[in-house]
């Protein structure tokens, strides 16, 4: 990862909150928004790790602060997961993804969240969520399902099948009740012309 992408992901990030992508707006939200403080330092783990030079002067003092925030906030993610741009937590507290899982572009996750992995069976793996999901508080998503483009997966909603595109899935386990999708519930997607 370059600097360009790292200052992309990060300003990204920044905009599914703001609405903007502005220095005062990351510094404001570095020291005092704990969602994105952990976007932050999680995409500044995975950027100072890739930098030879970054690797061992910035990257331990990255670690650190982020493994204090995971601890602090209830967040478990690791630097290492593929997760595209525009990430967005809610609201902290109980949070898990597994590191195999992949997360792709404006995605919200809330509290309560679990993408986990199965050992067994026909599930067996790890969650692929494509672009602008929206994850309602307490949902878990287990095993190698996928999940496709604008999906809106309700509030402890367990999910443990492939999910087609457009779909609002509910219940234990999940089922599809509609193909109204995730629109009114992922916002701040027009990212990609304002940042440079």
């Amino acid at each position: 990862m370059n600097f360009k992408d790292y200052k992309f992901l990060v300003y990204s990030d920044l905009y599914r909150i703001t609405g903007n992508a502005n220095t005062t707006a990351l510094i404001w939200l570095i020291l005092m928004g704990e969602g994105f403080k952990y976007n932050f330092w999680m995409r500044t783990c995975l950027y100072t790790k890739s930098n030879l030079m970054l690797k061992y002067s910035i990257y331990p003092f990255a670690r650190f602060f982020l493994y204090r925030l995971t601890y602090r906030l209830g967040i478990s993610i690791p630097p290492r997961t593929k997760i595209g741009s525009g990430f967005y937590i809610g609201h902290f507290g109980g949070i898990v993804v597994n590191g195999e899982s992949i997360i792709g572009k404006n995605c919200n996750i809330s509290q309560g969240v679990t993408l986990g992995q199965a050992n067994r069976g026909r599930n067996k793996g790890y969650p692929i969520l494509g672009d602008n999901i929206y994850i309602g508080p307490g949902a878990k998503i287990v095993g190698a399902v996928k999940i496709g483009n604008n999906v809106a997966i309700g509030a402890n909603c367990v999910v443990t099948r492939d999910i087609p595109d457009n779909s609002v899935v509910v219940g234990i386990p999940g089922k599809v009740i509609s193909q109204e999708g995730a629109k009114g519930y992922v916002n701040n997607t027009d990212y990609e012309d304002k940042i440079s």
